[in-house]
């Protein structure tokens, strides 16, 4: 394998790989980032044993090692399940990237940010990229680009072994190119690996371009798929409204309920469903409003052995407390006033299925001790009724409160609580799965599309940022109405916009607040003035706001986040540490 020659330092080694006045490197220094500025955002701490690049945690180690990884993945799982984790970890890496270059310059000319994540992909040792060329337009959401792979370090591996042989190796090489892409455009960007080292070419050579170029993408895109029941096809997905919990067994074909996702908190959830799924365990799902949970019970349902039978939902807090029992369990004709006919409950409908309880911890006492007994005993009895009826239901719960917290208070049963905590699978918010959001946004804006026939073509790299800071309350669920809402209010064969996105004036404007490159605070949308904005976030004294004020507060703020590592808290303010050290300095004489 190669090796840098002696006596070369990181410095020297940066300038070796800069390239000539004039080429691609000098557009990076007048509109984007270059590669010193890129350099400049990985930072070395040795006394606390951490690395980053800019806000992000990194690890230096011997690709050899990764290498034996790599090795020992292919022969435990096998070479497709393999080339599907390192092509995921490689497409989470390019998402990354993407939103560090994004948020570090926003105002950077299109052409450079996605220029940069060449640059980054050769600083952090992986590849050395060559642009043979890209072109990108921004209005139709298309990318076509065509790179050249030198002293690919995953083909030093791959060689190493198992020598040449008749597939692409650079796995994670194109996961982090789609990774990436993807990220800036809004739109599922693809690439391929036409020519490889580990085939026997001098050089590899990729090519990338957004689905819709391509043509058919399922070959590509099934290594992004943790488990073979999520999907990133182009099929549309089914609409936000629940379907008729009727006891119907005619759910709707697989694909229209695609699970997107690639990030990690989403993958563990997918295993733990799969594991799950062809056993008769009641599993509990637990999770804020808004990210899938029904999606994941009625997965739950597909996947296992009662898929061939009814899958019956109900939400018990759309239910009044008179009423849900009878919902739950059935009535008999005469129990109540109204009660003409008798009826089968919930649980009789979904027997030899699955029953699906969303929001349980909305129960009323009376009715948690009927369920339990139900879970116990396997009968029902109708409301009004003396019979009872055998059932054989699955059950799978559904909560957004903790149910430990609402036994401790008295407000659900500890027994009940254990019968159905049996096998509880955590689903996470839409903010700690951020690496997903570019594939939800451009799965969704593909749906929507399809469905109000309009012809959108992405999103703006404004909109893109914005999303991808959002804290997003409503989960999924949120994201999926904001795009509804943007193919709506955009123009055809225009990019979404953040206008079309939010409607509020306060969490756009929160949104859009960056700090420009001459270190003034800035809003892409100016909805205020310098002073209005500076005033957020420095409160006015007797004499106005105060930068010294300022000044002192953001750097107090970061030593002490920090625990007096001024190295660590320089980071923070994007500083160099002997700069730290300075502006306190001169701080202290002032006070």
């Amino acid at each position: 394998m190669s090796s840098p020659p002696p006596g070369y330092t990181a410095a020297s080694l940066l300038q070796a790989n800069e390239m000539p006045a004039g080429d691609s490197d000098n557009l990076g220094t007048a509109r984007g980032p270059s590669v010193h500025d890129l350099s400049e955002c990985l930072f070395f701490s040795p006394s606390d044993g951490r690395i980053w690049l800019d806000g992000q945690r990194m690890v230096l180690m011997h690709n050899s090692s990764l290498g034996s990884l790599r090795r020992e993945l292919i022969e435990r799982l096998g070479l497709e399940r393999a080339r599907g984790l390192l092509t995921r970890a490689g497409y989470s890496s390019g998402v990354r990237d993407a939103q560090l270059v994004r948020e570090r310059w926003p105002d950077a000319d299109p052409e450079a940010i996605f220029y940069a994540g060449t640059q980054l992909h050769s600083l952090e040792g992986v590849v050395q990229v060559e642009t043979v060329h890209f072109e990108f337009d921004p209005r139709k959401g298309t990318y076509d680009g065509e790179f050249l792979w030198h002293h690919s370090s995953e083909d030093d591996e791959h060689i190493a072994a198992y020598g040449i042989g008749t597939e692409p190796a650079c796995w994670m090489q194109l996961g982090y190119a789609m990774g990436y892409v993807t990220t800036l455009l809004g739109r599922m960007t693809v690439f391929r690996e036409v020519e490889c080292r580990s085939m026997g070419h001098t050089t590899c050579r990729v090519i990338g371009r957004t689905v819709e170029l391509w043509g058919d993408v399922e070959e590509d895109l099934r290594y992004l798929n943790a488990e073979d029941f999520v999907s990133h096809s182009s099929l549309p997905l089914v609409s936000a409204t629940p379907l008729p919990d009727s006891g119907s067994n005619e759910l709707p074909p697989l694909g229209e309920r695609q699970m997107i996702g690639v990030s990690s908190s989403f993958i563990a959830a997918c295993h733990m469903l799969r594991r799950v799924a062809t056993t008769r365990a009641t599993v509990l799902f637990t999770g804020e409003s808004g990210v899938g949970k029904e999606l994941f019970a009625r997965m739950l349902h597909e996947i296992g052995s009662r898929k061939a039978k009814p899958f019956v939902a109900i939400n018990c807090a759309a239910i009044p407390d008179t009423l849900i029992e009878s919902e739950l369990f059935g009535v008999e004709r005469g129990a109540f006033t109204g009660a003409t006919i008798s009826r089968p409950g919930r649980f009789e409908r979904a027997n030899g299925g699955t029953l699906f309880l969303d929001e349980i911890g909305t129960l009323s006492p009376s009715s948690q001790g009927k369920l339990l007994r139900v879970l116990q005993e396997g009968v029902v009895e109708r409301v009004g009724g003396i019979k009872e009826i055998a059932v054989d239901v699955r059950v799978v719960a559904a909560t957004n409160v903790e149910l430990r917290d609402a036994v401790a208070r008295g407000e659900f049963r500890e027994d009940l609580f254990f019968r159905l905590n049996v096998f509880p699978i955590p689903l996470p918010p839409l903010r700690e799965r951020r690496d997903d959001i570019p594939l939800l946004l451009s799965h969704f804006l593909r749906h929507y599309n399809q469905l109000h026939e309009r012809s959108i073509t992405g999103f703006t790299l404004k909109a893109m940022r914005a999303l991808l800071n959002y804290h997003f309350p409503g989960n999924v669920r949120e994201l999926q109405n904001l795009v509804e809402r943007g193919v709506i209010a955009a123009e055809d064969n225009s990019p979404i916009d953040l206008p079309h996105l939010f409607r509020d004036e306060e969490t756009t404007r929160n949104l859009l607040f960056t700090i420009s490159s001459e270190g003034e605070l800035a809003s892409d949308g100016n909805e205020v003035s310098a002073l209005e904005q500076f005033q957020r976030f420095a409160p006015a004294g007797k004499e106005g706001p105060s930068l010294d004020r300022l000044e002192a507060r953001l750097v107090r703020e970061a030593v002490e986040q920090a625990g007096g590592n001024l190295s660590a808290a320089a980071r923070l303010l994007g500083l160099t540490r002997s700069r730290l050290a300075y502006r306190m300095k001169k701080l202290d004489e002032q006070i």
